[in-house]
């Protein structure tokens, strides 16, 4: 018998959604009509702007690698992004184009977890980080979070939980499942608390323009010592592309880019000329008019699942999901959501995806997907339920 897998593989567990959106396209294939609500992934197809510019990337036979972190003038063009939607300014020279913002996550632990190290992060919270982070050998170490506190961390569970192995901290504003922000003043309490303690503060902006009452703020505005994540897969809609980018701190710069030239060696190339277009106004006035949308749907589904007693435990101010207390319906998501599927044709996540912290209570539905549907998934849910 062959040697076993390594050891690590034993704590990454399956990534659920994917498995129920194989079902649910098995289903599909059978001739059932599905609803999906369970996978993180805008319904709008890419701005015609941008997938024109990958056709004349293509023509131009500009399909060639780029240097490891990225086209100059794409990383040129995310700095000035900084600058005008923020007010920032972040050099283009502390910017890394990555393929996606997991291929960010895996140069940013592949560059700072010691094997043994631990580190910090939100449950729930989407699953992928702590499994990139175990990858390196990392040890995920969860703080409960809970509506009290937005379901994101605060300083004083942070100082709580830290200890002489603990490395850093990892946060989500807007937050995957519930879609909470971080205010600017609470981010850089978080970074301080990491700072006191010589600990890195990563921040996932990936959601990012997908906000509905206020614009979120950047970390980068808080220190140039923060690691900050972003992606073209949700504002910009550009989710099979695989493209994303980090900002650096600046010391860690040349260790990045090392570690993406053996691990990676770049980004797609026409992917990356495509990106360029995405900053466009043109584009932007597109992607504005479909956040709007995406808030007329969640203003539509929010009240109708509570109206079918899904308690929505969280503020939900950005991303496209809602993440829901079942457990007057259900006393087990997983067993829910496979329920949904079958019986009524309706795709969620069950909340063991997203952590130890009340799984079997929670379950997200993901709005991403027209009134229309989200009215007939309603439809069918309140039918299942018998209400």
């Amino acid at each position: 018998m062959p040697r076993p897998a390594a050891a690590r593989l034993a704590d990454i567990a399956p990534f659920h959604v994917v498995e129920l959106l194989t079902r649910a396209r098995q289903l599909e294939a059978e001739g059932r009509d599905i609803i999906h609500m369970e996978v993180g992934e805008p319904d709008f197809p890419t701005p015609a702007p941008i997938a024109a510019a990958a056709v004349d990337a293509i023509r131009q036979g500009k399909t060639l690698y780029t240097p490891a972190l990225g086209l100059p003038e794409l990383r040129a063009a995310i700095s000035g992004f900084y600058r005008t939607r923020y007010g920032v300014e972040v050099p283009a020279a502390r910017i890394a184009v990555t393929n996606g913002a997991s291929g960010a996550l895996n140069l940013a632990f592949a560059c700072l977890a010691d094997p043994g190290s631990e580190w910090l992060l939100a449950d729930p919270g989407y699953p992928c980080n702590r499994h990139i982070l175990r990858t390196y050998e990392g040890q995920p170490r969860a703080i409960a979070v809970g509506p009290d506190s937005n379901y994101q961390p605060t300083p004083a569970q942070v100082a709580a939980a830290w200890n002489e192995r603990t490395a850093g901290l990892l946060v989500a504003s807007p937050a995957n499942p519930t879609g909470t922000l971080l205010t600017l003043p609470e981010i850089a309490a978080l970074a301080g608390t990491c700072r006191a303690r010589d600990g890195h503060f990563l921040v996932d902006e990936i959601y990012h323009g997908l906000t509905y009452e206020s614009d979120a703020p950047t970390a980068c505005a808080a220190g140039d010592d923060i690691w900050v994540i972003n992606s073209f897969s949700k504002y910009f809609q550009m989710t099979g592309w695989r493209l994303g980018w980090m900002v650096i701190p600046e010391a860690f710069v040349r260790d990045v880019e090392k570690l993406a030239q053996n691990l990676v060696l770049c980004p797609s190339t026409p992917a990356q000329y495509a990106a360029l277009a995405a900053f466009e106004p043109e584009t932007i006035a597109l992607l504005e008019q479909r956040r709007a949308e995406f808030r007329r749907r969640r203003d539509f589904l929010a009240p109708a699942l509570e109206a079918l007693g899904l308690r929505v435990t969280a503020r939900p101010e950005g991303a496209f999901y809602l993440y829901c207390d079942c457990s007057e319906l259900h006393p087990d998501s997983f067993a829910l959501a496979r329920e949904l599927l079958e019986e009524a044709g309706v795709a969620a996540t069950p909340g063991i995806d997203f952590g130890a912290n009340a799984p079997e209570r929670h379950i997200r539905f993901a709005y991403t997907t027209g009134v229309d549907r989200l009215a007939e998934a309603v439809a069918r849910l309140r039918r299942h339920f018998g209400r």
